[in-house]
């Protein structure tokens, strides 16, 4: 899994956490927050965008226009 896909997964799994039950709304909010680090780990590990591959700053920009507040 890509750094975009984990950053994807990420708000897939809170935007299903809305209407469950706590406990498995607290599950997914546990593995959205471990996808949410991996995506950080991989952007971390770039050199920036401009540092890093073309098709790396595509996909990350394209994660970023489809995200919850999009």
């Amino acid at each position: 899994m890509t750094g975009p896909e984990h950053y994807q997964r990420a708000e897939e799994l809170l935007d299903r956490s809305d209407g469950d039950d706590p406990e498995t709304a607290a599950v997914r909010v546990a593995q959205a927050q471990v996808h949410a680090t991996l995506a950080l780990a991989a952007a971390t590990a770039m050199t920036g965008i401009h540092g890093m591959p073309y098709d790396d700053g595509v996909a990350w920009a394209k994660a970023a226009k489809t995200g919850r507040d999009a």
